[in-house]
């Protein structure tokens, strides 16, 4: 019973200390409070368009997707990665061992779950697909400092709770890495400033300022990719979440192996309420040569891999592993947000209508995929987000969740 609530405790923890995480009032991009000054606004835009420079690599060749996103192919030794001090002068590693008791088949879906790919052009191999990162995308938001990364409050106040999670969980064990397949959903956004997402966190460390995590899965997210499709999107963080990490590849950090696969490309097609179900596979673990930190999506598809010296504790392993959905409640209107979890509909509902986790897994001390012992089940605000969990001989260990936001009944 003690461990029992220790763990629960620790969940909760970790809930608040996410929940901490907001935007960074410095060096505003845009404050309207402020009377036009010229020179700072060219000061600003020099910052802006240097970073650009660092993060945009020379492409040897460009593709046009129909949202408006642009894809350069980069050399692979040129990705962002390798301007890391500790990454330079390397190449990209080969593939390592995958975990036993995975399927590898490639059933092709790396080829069209992507936007831009629908017209079947790819990148050259030797090179990688990168979402170029354009002026309007730093300028929304509301610092440089702040633009591809989750900031953590200096002020930790209990009033800034302003996400909110329906998750499932595992911890008190040594986890090597994690499995699940996701259904994909468009859920609506009420602000610029909010986001919903779905994903696999695999963590370590205390909840304090060494806390380490390996983050991926799709978000709908205005501010960062200035629309509102769900995409793919990878995160990192040696330092809960200070100086180190970003998304995807805005900084340097996860290496990309693959020529197929836009590390925050918009994900195509998705799922429809009472109608066909889209879902994705993730997989993350540590390679047990090497130690660092790969993933996988679909069946046999690698994307890359986190090197293990970006990290401190998961050098070594991780010690929770959690899957579910995340908002952002801004509460701009003063009442919670309408932003939707996953389908925009409550767990209850289930398959066709409620997004779902399924065929959770880890990942042990042998590389080898095991089910989940003990999975435990958390919703900040069930009047709000909601979700049931279950197991069968199909679907293994599975989970519905999601909601509305506001309704009668959510605070």
């Amino acid at each position: 019973m003690g461990d029992t609530c220790c763990k629960f405790s620790s969940m909760f923890f970790f809930l608040f200390f996410v929940s901490l995480l907001s935007r960074c009032s410095s060096v505003s991009f845009n404050d309207t409070d402020q009377s036009f000054k010229p020179m700072e606004e060219l000061r600003r835009l020099k910052l802006i368009r240097s970073h650009m420079r660092r993060i945009n690599k020379p492409a040897v060749k460009t593709i046009e997707s129909p949202d408006g996103d642009i894809i350069d192919c980069v050399l692979s030794h040129k990705q962002p990665a390798f301007d890391h001090p500790k990454l330079r002068g390397q190449k990209p590693l080969d593939p390592p061992e995958r975990p036993k008791g995975h399927s590898t088949r490639n059933h092709g879906l790396e080829q069209s779950f992507q936007l831009w790919s629908t017209s079947n052009e790819f990148c050259p191999e030797g090179t990688i697909p990168i979402r170029r990162t354009k002026e309007a995308d730093i300028l929304r938001a509301s610092s440089l400092l702040r633009f591809g990364k989750k900031i953590k409050l200096i002020k930790r106040d209990s009033s800034s709770n302003i996400h909110e999670h329906a998750v499932g969980y595992v911890s008190g064990q040594e986890y090597y890495g994690a499995k699940a397949s996701i259904n994909v959903w468009t859920p609506r956004v009420a602000s610029p400033y909010e986001f919903s997402l779905s994903q696999m966190w695999v963590i370590a460390g205390s909840f304090g300022d060494d806390l380490n995590t390996i983050e991926a899965g799709w978000q709908v997210s205005p501010e960062l990719y200035g629309d509102n499709y769900p995409r793919f999107f990878t995160y990192w963080t040696s330092d809960a979440y200070q100086a180190t990490g970003c998304y995807n590849l805005l900084c340097s950090g996860f290496i990309q192996t693959n020529n197929r696969i836009a590390i925050g490309a918009a994900i195509s097609p998705t799922s429809s309420y009472n109608s066909g179900q889209f879902d994705i596979s993730l997989l993350i673990w540590k390679d047990p040569k090497h130690g660092n930190w790969w993933l996988e999506f679909g069946n046999g598809v690698l994307v890359g891999y986190w090197p293990s010296i970006l990290f401190t504790h998961l050098r070594e392993h991780a010690s929770m592993v959690q899957f579910g959905g995340e908002i952002v409640n801004t509460q701009t209107t003063g009442t919670h947000t309408t932003t939707q979890m996953g389908s925009g509909h409550f767990a209850e509902e289930e398959f066709g209508k409620s997004a779902y986790f399924r065929n959770l897994q880890v990942v042990d001390w042998d590389n080898s995929l095991i089910p989940l012992s003990d999975l435990r089940v958390l919703a900040d605000h069930p009047n709000c987000y909601d979700i049931r969990g279950g197991v069968n001989r199909v679907w293994g260990n599975y989970f519905y969740y999601g909601g509305p936001g506001k309704i009668a009944g959510c605070p």
